[in-house]
Protein backbone atom coordinates (compact mmCIF):
# COMPACT_ATOMS: atom_id res chain seq x y z
CA UNK A 1 0.00 0.00 0.00
CA UNK A 2 1.67 3.67 -0.78
CA UNK A 3 0.64 6.83 0.66
CA UNK A 4 0.47 6.10 4.07
CA UNK A 5 1.73 8.72 5.54
CA UNK A 6 -0.96 11.28 5.93
CA UNK A 7 -1.13 14.51 7.64
CA UNK A 8 -4.86 15.91 9.15
CA UNK A 9 -5.57 19.31 9.98
CA UNK A 10 -8.03 19.73 12.79
CA UNK A 11 -8.68 17.92 15.68
CA UNK A 12 -12.47 18.50 16.16
CA UNK A 13 -14.97 15.85 15.17
CA UNK A 14 -13.50 14.99 11.29
CA UNK A 15 -10.06 14.68 11.93
CA UNK A 16 -9.90 12.29 15.09
CA UNK A 17 -12.49 10.07 13.52
CA UNK A 18 -10.19 10.28 9.88
CA UNK A 19 -7.39 9.20 12.21
CA UNK A 20 -8.81 6.70 14.25
CA UNK A 21 -10.12 4.91 10.68
CA UNK A 22 -7.16 5.36 9.08
CA UNK A 23 -4.79 3.69 11.42
CA UNK A 24 -7.53 1.01 11.30
CA UNK A 25 -6.78 0.46 7.50
CA UNK A 26 -3.06 0.61 8.19
CA UNK A 27 -1.54 4.25 7.59
CA UNK A 28 0.42 6.29 9.73
CA UNK A 29 -1.78 10.03 10.65
CA UNK A 30 -0.89 12.90 12.27
CA UNK A 31 -3.14 15.69 13.52
CA UNK A 32 -2.27 19.14 13.94
CA UNK A 33 -4.13 21.59 15.74
CA UNK A 34 -3.86 25.36 16.26
CA UNK A 35 -5.78 24.89 19.64
CA UNK A 36 -3.26 23.84 22.67
CA UNK A 37 -5.68 21.23 23.80
CA UNK A 38 -8.80 19.69 22.61
CA UNK A 39 -11.29 22.67 22.57
CA UNK A 40 -14.08 22.98 25.27
CA UNK A 41 -17.77 24.27 24.66
CA UNK A 42 -19.51 24.46 21.27
CA UNK A 43 -22.85 23.47 20.49
CA UNK A 44 -24.87 20.43 21.52
CA UNK A 45 -24.29 17.61 17.99
CA UNK A 46 -26.87 15.21 16.78
CA UNK A 47 -26.94 11.95 15.32
CA UNK A 48 -28.95 9.73 12.34
CA UNK A 49 -29.29 7.35 10.51
CA UNK A 50 -25.86 5.91 8.96
CA UNK A 51 -23.66 8.38 11.31
CA UNK A 52 -25.41 5.96 14.41
CA UNK A 53 -23.78 3.30 12.37
CA UNK A 54 -20.13 4.44 12.45
CA UNK A 55 -20.29 5.16 15.85
CA UNK A 56 -21.62 1.74 16.39
CA UNK A 57 -18.59 0.39 13.78
CA UNK A 58 -16.18 2.59 15.88
CA UNK A 59 -17.09 1.07 19.14
CA UNK A 60 -17.83 4.25 21.31
CA UNK A 61 -21.45 3.64 20.75
CA UNK A 62 -22.32 2.96 23.73
CA UNK A 63 -19.77 5.44 25.48
CA UNK A 64 -21.28 8.24 23.42
CA UNK A 65 -24.59 7.11 24.62
CA UNK A 66 -23.81 7.99 28.37
CA UNK A 67 -23.15 11.79 27.12
CA UNK A 68 -26.78 11.99 25.85
CA UNK A 69 -28.58 15.43 26.89
CA UNK A 70 -31.73 13.57 26.95
CA UNK A 71 -33.57 16.65 26.07
CA UNK A 72 -37.16 15.95 25.82
CA UNK A 73 -39.23 18.39 24.70
CA UNK A 74 -38.25 22.26 23.87
CA UNK A 75 -41.25 25.24 24.56
CA UNK A 76 -41.49 28.45 22.52
CA UNK A 77 -42.35 31.62 24.02
CA UNK A 78 -43.58 34.71 22.96
CA UNK A 79 -41.02 37.72 24.73
CA UNK A 80 -43.39 38.37 27.52
CA UNK A 81 -43.17 34.35 28.38
CA UNK A 82 -46.47 33.66 27.16
CA UNK A 83 -46.19 29.48 25.74
CA UNK A 84 -46.50 29.60 21.73
CA UNK A 85 -45.86 25.91 21.12
CA UNK A 86 -43.72 22.81 22.40
CA UNK A 87 -41.54 21.35 19.70
CA UNK A 88 -40.81 17.44 19.83
CA UNK A 89 -37.02 16.49 21.02
CA UNK A 90 -36.78 15.07 17.11
CA UNK A 91 -36.93 18.17 15.50
CA UNK A 92 -33.56 19.01 16.86
CA UNK A 93 -31.90 16.43 18.80
CA UNK A 94 -32.14 13.56 16.39
CA UNK A 95 -31.60 9.76 17.67
CA UNK A 96 -29.01 11.15 20.39
CA UNK A 97 -27.31 14.11 21.06
CA UNK A 98 -24.47 14.68 22.91
CA UNK A 99 -22.15 18.11 23.52
CA UNK A 100 -19.64 18.65 21.12
CA UNK A 101 -16.87 19.20 23.74
CA UNK A 102 -17.93 15.83 25.21
CA UNK A 103 -17.63 14.08 21.50
CA UNK A 104 -14.36 15.21 20.87
CA UNK A 105 -12.80 14.34 24.41
CA UNK A 106 -13.88 10.63 23.58
CA UNK A 107 -12.10 10.62 19.94
CA UNK A 108 -9.32 12.02 21.32
CA UNK A 109 -9.37 9.50 24.01
CA UNK A 110 -9.75 6.91 21.38
CA UNK A 111 -7.08 7.78 19.51
CA UNK A 112 -4.44 9.76 21.42
CA UNK A 113 -2.15 6.73 22.36
CA UNK A 114 -2.13 5.39 18.35
CA UNK A 115 -2.05 9.23 16.29
CA UNK A 116 0.77 11.40 17.01
CA UNK A 117 -0.93 14.68 18.19
CA UNK A 118 0.39 18.50 16.99
CA UNK A 119 -1.36 20.78 19.42
CA UNK A 120 -0.94 24.56 19.42
CA UNK A 121 0.50 24.70 15.91
CA UNK A 122 -0.77 25.27 12.23
CA UNK A 123 -0.16 24.58 8.72
CA UNK A 124 1.95 27.78 7.20
CA UNK A 125 2.58 26.36 3.46
CA UNK A 126 2.16 23.43 1.39
CA UNK A 127 4.92 22.38 -1.67
CA UNK A 128 3.74 19.50 -3.48
CA UNK A 129 5.47 17.77 -5.69
CA UNK A 130 5.19 13.91 -7.40
CA UNK A 131 6.49 12.13 -4.13
CA UNK A 132 4.37 13.75 -1.75
CA UNK A 133 3.90 17.65 0.04
CA UNK A 134 6.40 19.36 2.06
CA UNK A 135 4.22 21.02 4.86
CA UNK A 136 5.42 23.90 6.67
CA UNK A 137 4.58 24.84 10.43
CA UNK A 138 4.15 27.99 12.45
CA UNK A 139 6.12 25.94 15.12
CA UNK A 140 8.29 23.38 14.09
CA UNK A 141 10.73 21.87 11.28
CA UNK A 142 8.80 20.82 7.93
CA UNK A 143 8.03 17.42 7.44
CA UNK A 144 6.88 15.37 4.21
CA UNK A 145 3.71 13.84 4.54
CA UNK A 146 2.14 11.71 1.49
CA UNK A 147 -1.39 13.32 1.87
CA UNK A 148 -2.36 16.02 3.37
CA UNK A 149 -6.46 16.40 4.88
CA UNK A 150 -8.39 20.03 5.14
CA UNK A 151 -10.42 18.73 8.16
CA UNK A 152 -10.06 22.22 9.82
CA UNK A 153 -13.42 23.57 9.81
CA UNK A 154 -15.26 26.56 7.97
CA UNK A 155 -12.42 28.64 7.93
CA UNK A 156 -9.58 25.92 6.61
CA UNK A 157 -6.30 26.75 6.70
CA UNK A 158 -5.69 24.10 4.00
CA UNK A 159 -8.32 25.06 1.72
CA UNK A 160 -7.54 28.17 1.36
CA UNK A 161 -3.62 27.00 0.90
CA UNK A 162 -4.48 24.46 -1.90
CA UNK A 163 -7.75 25.97 -3.27
CA UNK A 164 -7.98 29.59 -2.57
CA UNK A 165 -9.28 32.67 -0.77
CA UNK A 166 -12.36 32.04 1.59
CA UNK A 167 -14.86 34.22 0.09
CA UNK A 168 -15.10 31.81 -2.96
CA UNK A 169 -16.69 28.96 -1.27
CA UNK A 170 -18.39 30.15 1.91
CA UNK A 171 -21.72 31.17 1.18
CA UNK A 172 -23.08 33.18 4.29
CA UNK A 173 -26.87 32.49 5.02
CA UNK A 174 -27.56 36.02 6.87
CA UNK A 175 -27.14 34.43 10.29
CA UNK A 176 -25.29 34.72 12.91
CA UNK A 177 -24.85 32.05 15.99
CA UNK A 178 -23.83 32.53 19.80
CA UNK A 179 -23.23 29.74 22.22
CA UNK A 180 -21.73 29.91 26.10
CA UNK A 181 -22.85 28.36 29.25
CA UNK A 182 -25.03 29.61 31.71
CA UNK A 183 -26.48 28.26 34.96
CA UNK A 184 -30.10 26.70 34.82
CA UNK A 185 -31.51 29.60 36.09
CA UNK A 186 -35.60 28.55 34.32
CA UNK A 187 -35.15 25.71 36.28
CA UNK A 188 -35.21 23.21 32.92
CA UNK A 189 -35.51 19.40 33.37
CA UNK A 190 -33.90 18.16 30.94
CA UNK A 191 -35.93 20.27 27.74
CA UNK A 192 -35.36 23.30 26.03
CA UNK A 193 -37.06 27.03 26.16
CA UNK A 194 -36.69 29.56 23.64
CA UNK A 195 -37.68 32.88 22.51
CA UNK A 196 -38.76 34.19 19.34
CA UNK A 197 -37.99 38.04 19.06
CA UNK A 198 -38.27 40.81 16.50
CA UNK A 199 -36.72 40.98 13.36
CA UNK A 200 -35.68 37.18 13.13
CA UNK A 201 -33.87 36.83 16.33
CA UNK A 202 -33.98 34.02 18.69
CA UNK A 203 -33.09 33.14 21.89
CA UNK A 204 -32.67 29.17 23.40
CA UNK A 205 -31.78 27.70 26.39
CA UNK A 206 -31.55 24.36 26.86
CA UNK A 207 -30.26 22.28 30.48
CA UNK A 208 -26.79 20.22 30.02
CA UNK A 209 -25.14 18.03 32.31
CA UNK A 210 -28.36 16.45 33.91
CA UNK A 211 -29.90 19.57 34.50
CA UNK A 212 -26.81 20.81 36.54
CA UNK A 213 -25.64 23.65 33.86
CA UNK A 214 -27.47 25.29 30.81
CA UNK A 215 -26.21 26.60 27.08
CA UNK A 216 -27.72 30.04 25.95
CA UNK A 217 -27.83 29.79 22.15
CA UNK A 218 -28.64 33.20 20.44
CA UNK A 219 -29.44 33.98 16.75
CA UNK A 220 -29.61 37.21 14.92
CA UNK A 221 -29.73 38.21 11.45
CA UNK A 222 -27.15 40.46 9.55
CA UNK A 223 -25.08 40.94 6.12
CA UNK A 224 -21.22 39.79 6.83
CA UNK A 225 -19.30 41.40 9.73
CA UNK A 226 -16.00 42.53 9.37
CA UNK A 227 -14.68 41.19 12.88
CA UNK A 228 -11.53 39.70 14.51
CA UNK A 229 -12.24 35.69 15.14
CA UNK A 230 -9.79 35.68 17.74
CA UNK A 231 -11.11 38.92 19.38
CA UNK A 232 -13.91 37.50 22.19
CA UNK A 233 -14.14 40.62 23.39
CA UNK A 234 -15.58 42.08 20.30
CA UNK A 235 -17.61 39.39 19.44
CA UNK A 236 -19.26 40.00 22.86
CA UNK A 237 -19.84 43.95 22.04
CA UNK A 238 -21.77 42.62 18.75
CA UNK A 239 -23.83 40.11 20.23
CA UNK A 240 -24.70 42.32 22.75
CA UNK A 241 -25.40 44.82 20.84
CA UNK A 242 -27.95 42.98 19.28
CA UNK A 243 -30.16 42.89 21.57
CA UNK A 244 -29.92 45.01 23.68
CA UNK A 245 -33.26 46.05 25.14
CA UNK A 246 -34.65 42.72 24.64
CA UNK A 247 -37.55 41.51 27.15
CA UNK A 248 -38.11 38.11 28.22
CA UNK A 249 -34.73 36.33 30.07
CA UNK A 250 -32.46 38.24 27.47
CA UNK A 251 -30.84 41.06 30.06
CA UNK A 252 -29.74 37.81 32.23
CA UNK A 253 -28.46 36.18 29.67
CA UNK A 254 -26.07 39.29 28.49
CA UNK A 255 -24.53 39.27 31.88
CA UNK A 256 -23.98 35.68 31.08
CA UNK A 257 -22.02 36.31 27.83
CA UNK A 258 -20.24 39.06 29.48
CA UNK A 259 -18.96 36.50 32.02
CA UNK A 260 -18.96 33.51 30.07
CA UNK A 261 -15.05 31.75 29.08
CA UNK A 262 -16.72 29.51 26.46
CA UNK A 263 -18.11 31.52 23.88
CA UNK A 264 -18.80 29.88 20.49
CA UNK A 265 -19.59 32.55 18.06
CA UNK A 266 -19.96 31.78 14.06
CA UNK A 267 -21.68 33.12 10.93
CA UNK A 268 -24.56 30.39 9.46
CA UNK A 269 -22.92 29.39 6.49
CA UNK A 270 -22.35 26.88 3.76
CA UNK A 271 -19.19 25.92 2.01
CA UNK A 272 -19.94 24.84 -1.35
CA UNK A 273 -16.58 23.46 -3.85
CA UNK A 274 -16.69 22.02 -7.28
CA UNK A 275 -14.13 19.60 -6.09
CA UNK A 276 -13.08 18.39 -2.72
CA UNK A 277 -9.66 17.30 -3.86
CA UNK A 278 -6.51 18.97 -5.58
CA UNK A 279 -3.49 16.74 -6.16
CA UNK A 280 -2.36 15.71 -2.73
CA UNK A 281 -4.84 17.56 -0.90
CA UNK A 282 -8.41 16.35 0.05
CA UNK A 283 -11.02 18.52 2.28
CA UNK A 284 -13.12 16.92 4.98
CA UNK A 285 -16.33 17.90 6.77
CA UNK A 286 -17.38 21.77 7.04
CA UNK A 287 -14.12 22.43 4.72
CA UNK A 288 -15.48 21.36 1.83
CA UNK A 289 -19.42 20.30 2.77
CA UNK A 290 -20.80 22.70 5.53
CA UNK A 291 -24.04 22.60 5.61
CA UNK A 292 -24.67 24.84 8.77
CA UNK A 293 -25.64 24.02 12.44
CA UNK A 294 -29.18 24.15 11.04
CA UNK A 295 -29.19 21.50 9.73
CA UNK A 296 -28.83 19.33 11.88
CA UNK A 297 -26.23 17.18 10.11
CA UNK A 298 -22.97 18.70 9.99
CA UNK A 299 -21.44 15.96 12.65
CA UNK A 300 -23.13 13.48 10.65
CA UNK A 301 -21.28 14.23 7.52
CA UNK A 302 -18.09 14.71 9.25
CA UNK A 303 -18.40 11.25 11.03
CA UNK A 304 -19.83 9.64 7.41
CA UNK A 305 -16.95 11.57 5.60
CA UNK A 306 -14.46 10.55 7.79
CA UNK A 307 -15.18 7.11 7.34
CA UNK A 308 -15.42 6.97 3.40
CA UNK A 309 -12.51 8.88 3.18
CA UNK A 310 -10.33 6.43 4.85
CA UNK A 311 -12.36 3.30 3.57
CA UNK A 312 -11.97 4.54 0.02
CA UNK A 313 -8.16 4.71 0.54
CA UNK A 314 -7.81 1.56 2.20
CA UNK A 315 -9.98 0.16 -0.87
CA UNK A 316 -7.75 1.62 -3.38
CA UNK A 317 -4.60 0.38 -1.33
CA UNK A 318 -3.40 4.06 -0.80
CA UNK A 319 -4.48 5.92 -5.35
CA UNK A 320 -5.35 9.10 -3.94
CA UNK A 321 -6.77 9.93 -6.97
CA UNK A 322 -8.89 7.05 -7.37
CA UNK A 323 -10.17 6.96 -3.35
CA UNK A 324 -10.55 11.55 -3.11
CA UNK A 325 -13.30 10.18 -6.47
CA UNK A 326 -15.04 7.97 -4.97
CA UNK A 327 -15.27 9.31 -1.30
CA UNK A 328 -16.71 12.36 -3.05
CA UNK A 329 -18.61 11.09 -5.27
CA UNK A 330 -20.61 8.91 -2.62
CA UNK A 331 -20.97 11.77 0.19
CA UNK A 332 -21.99 14.77 -2.73
CA UNK A 333 -25.78 14.35 -2.78
CA UNK A 334 -26.03 13.53 0.85
CA UNK A 335 -23.85 17.01 1.15
CA UNK A 336 -26.64 18.96 -1.06
CA UNK A 337 -29.61 17.45 0.83
CA UNK A 338 -28.81 18.49 3.97
CA UNK A 339 -27.42 22.20 2.62
CA UNK A 340 -30.79 22.78 0.66
CA UNK A 341 -32.45 21.47 4.16
CA UNK A 342 -30.41 24.47 5.83
CA UNK A 343 -31.50 27.03 3.41
CA UNK A 344 -35.16 26.32 3.62
CA UNK A 345 -34.82 26.41 7.93
CA UNK A 346 -33.51 30.12 7.62
CA UNK A 347 -36.15 31.05 5.51
CA UNK A 348 -38.62 29.81 8.04
CA UNK A 349 -37.03 31.03 11.45
CA UNK A 350 -34.91 33.77 10.13
CA UNK A 351 -37.33 36.84 8.70
CA UNK A 352 -39.68 38.23 11.25
CA UNK A 353 -41.41 35.79 14.30
CA UNK A 354 -42.65 33.11 12.09
CA UNK A 355 -46.33 32.33 12.52
CA UNK A 356 -48.18 29.69 14.49
CA UNK A 357 -48.38 27.28 12.06
CA UNK A 358 -44.71 27.46 10.91
CA UNK A 359 -44.09 25.70 14.58
CA UNK A 360 -47.06 23.40 14.17
CA UNK A 361 -45.83 22.15 10.64
CA UNK A 362 -42.29 21.31 12.25
CA UNK A 363 -43.86 19.66 15.58
CA UNK A 364 -45.99 17.72 13.17
CA UNK A 365 -42.94 16.64 10.75
CA UNK A 366 -39.79 16.13 12.45
CA UNK A 367 -36.67 15.12 10.24
CA UNK A 368 -36.54 11.81 8.84
CA UNK A 369 -33.61 9.35 8.73
CA UNK A 370 -30.77 9.66 6.57
CA UNK A 371 -31.63 9.86 2.64
CA UNK A 372 -32.14 6.27 1.40
CA UNK A 373 -29.30 6.95 -1.17
CA UNK A 374 -26.94 7.05 1.53
CA UNK A 375 -25.85 3.59 2.60
CA UNK A 376 -22.48 2.72 3.82
CA UNK A 377 -19.85 -0.43 2.78
CA UNK A 378 -18.80 -2.44 4.99
CA UNK A 379 -14.68 -1.64 4.26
Amino acid sequence: MKNTNILISGAGVAGPALAYWLRRHGFTPTVVERAAAPRPGGYAVDFRGEAMTVLDRMGILDEIRKYSTTIRDSEVVDPDGRHVVTMPAAIFAGELEVLKSDLTDVLYALTKDTTEYLFDNSITALDEDADGVLVSFERGEPRRFDLVVGADGLYSKVRALAFGDHADYIHHLGVYNAIFSTDNFLGLDYEGRGCQLAGGRTANVFSTRDNAEARASLYFGSDPLDYDRGDVAEQKRIIAEHFAGDGWVIPRLLDDLAASSDLYFTPISQVVMDAWSAGRVVLLGDACACASPLSGRGTSQALIGAYLLAGELATAAGDHDAAFAAYENQLREYVKTNQEGAVEVVGMLFAEPPPQEVFDAMAANPPEADPEFLTLKDY
